[in-house]
């Protein structure tokens, strides 16, 4: 098993990327804690981890609140007594909306999720893993990051200073054993997926499933990246632009 003993917390694990990145990390081995604001949904996906007979600790927490991210590091030290991985994959997104028809609440909404959120987390778990000289964090981009578009303003600003973030914690953690990592995804199908698109015609054939972003996930976390660092990658699997 590729993360047998390593505890992993990953946020936004009640359904989409988040609870298969969970599902794959606890078939591997690892303990896991998964976080949502959600209850009903992250119990659910504790219940199919149990079914596999692993470690698993749900937390219902606003990641954008820093007493909530705090509680969340907390609660998995009191469980398990270390944290070896953290997936910032928690995030929220709005239909399409032009930035002149964007209230200032939505606006700030994304970003405290999106990208403060990620802030918070990954300040709460590295002191703890600077301690130890070891750890893995990855963050979940987007294909969104890498370029605007009309109509996602919040979104894809919030998702290309998480590629930003990706790199300036890793300049800083790069003596401490710390390897900090950013995945891209193309379009998944997911929940927040059919919820943007109402109303607009989605090429369901060409969507990822969550469980191919959850493979590369696996790959991060566990020592077969060992060589990966400071780096953003590229899942658009055929929603690339370069087939356009």
């Amino acid at each position: 098993m590729k993360l047998k003993g390593k505890v992993a917390i990953v946020t936004g694990g009640g359904r989409g990327i988040g609870r298969a990145i969970a599902l794959a990390f606890a078939r591997e081995g690892a303990r896991t804690v998964i976080a949502a604001r959600s209850m009903e949904e992250i119990q659910k996906v504790a219940q199919e981890i149990q079914v596999l007979k692993q470690d698993v600790l749900a937390i219902q927490a606003d990641v954008s609140k820093e007493a909530d991210a705090a509680r969340m590091v907390a609660q998995t030290l009191k469980r398990f007594d270390t944290i070896d991985i953290l997936v910032n994959n928690a995030g929220i997104n709005l239909p399409n909306r032009n930035v002149v028809d964007l209230t200032l609440e939505e606006w700030e909404q994304i970003l405290a999720v999106n990208l403060t959120g990620a802030f918070l987390t990954t300040k709460a778990v590295l002191p703890i893993m600077m301690e130890r000289r070891r750890g893995k964090i990855i963050n979940i981009s987007s294909r969104g990051g890498r370029k605007g578009a009309a109509g996602r303003g919040p979104y894809r600003a919030s998702k290309a200073a998480l590629i930003n973030l990706t790199e300036t914690v890793a300049a800083e953690v790069r003596d401490y054993g710390i390897d900090v990592n950013a995945i891209c995804p193309g379009a998944v199908d997911t929940a927040m997926m059919a919820e943007i698109s109402v109303g607009r015609k989605a090429d369901l054939g060409r969507l990822m499933h969550p469980d191919e972003i959850a493979k590369i996930a696996l790959f991060l976390a566990s020592d077969d990246s060992s060589a990966i660092f400071g780096t953003a990658m590229d899942a658009f699997g055929r929603t690339t632009p370069i087939f356009r």
